[in-house]
């Protein structure tokens, strides 16, 4: 499960800041917009935890929880919603979820809230983050593919995190240079960051799973081993 969340959440503005947020904490973040994506995302892959909005477009939060609960019962489950009353609190409680925070909320007092349940629940905080074969260990910066270490400078390992952060999205060149620095704190320019990503992509057993957009920027994809 690899520090993976699940939000649940149709307001995009929302989910894109709590996913920001949550992932520079060293977790991976998927957002699902409807309770039927929340469901075959389930039964793909379980996450770590669900974080989970009482109105979706299709169904509501307590039913999705309590199909969750008839299957998992174990899986970390909070609600994140504007509905703040006791008695949709103790609704929420009683459909199975574990914690229940209401909106506005803050951020730091979510990732409070989350290392708190998953210390609860004996998973933990784990700081790795993947893309199919490709992982990275933020606690002891390291990259591994298929679980054997790839050797990787301070630039390259921070090129891949971000990338990773932002799986299936385009991360744009500007973007890049604007957030990579390396260990003496020198910036990277235009032409150091074209030459780090051609040495990077010599060491991925599958460089193709950083694609280019040309004259844009790159984007990570899962690639099949």
């Amino acid at each position: 499960m690899d520090g993976l969340i699940y939000y649940i959440e149709d307001e995009e503005d929302i989910a894109w800041g709590v996913r920001e947020y949550l992932q520079k904490k060293g977790f991976h973040v998927e957002v699902l917009g409807t309770a039927g994506e929340a469901k075959a995302a389930l039964e793909r892959k379980l996450p770590s935890l669900a974080l989970v909005d009482w109105n979706l477009p299709d169904g509501s939060g307590d039913q999705l929880c309590r199909w969750v609960r008839g299957r998992w019962k174990e899986l970390p489950v909070i609600f994140l919603t504007v509905r703040g009353e006791s008695g949709d609190i103790v609704r929420g409680f009683e459909n199975g979820a574990d914690d229940y925070i209401s909106k506005p909320f803050d951020l730091a007092v979510l990732h409070a809230r989350i290392r708190a349940l998953l210390k609860r629940a004996g998973k933990g905080e784990t700081a790795r983050l993947s893309c199919g074969p490709l992982s990275l260990d933020t606690g002891t910066v390291k990259v591994y593919w298929e679980d054997q270490p790839l050797p990787v400078s301070p630039v390259e390992y921070r090129l891949l995190e971000i990338l990773i952060q932002n799986q299936n999205r385009t991360v744009t060149r500007q973007s890049l240079l604007e957030s990579i620095w390396d260990s003496s704190g020198n910036y990277v320019n235009d032409n150091t960051l074209t030459v780090a990503m051609k040495r990077l992509r010599e060491k991925l057993p599958q460089p193709d799973c950083i694609r280019t957009v040309r004259s844009f920027g790159y984007c990570m994809e899962e690639v099949e081993t």
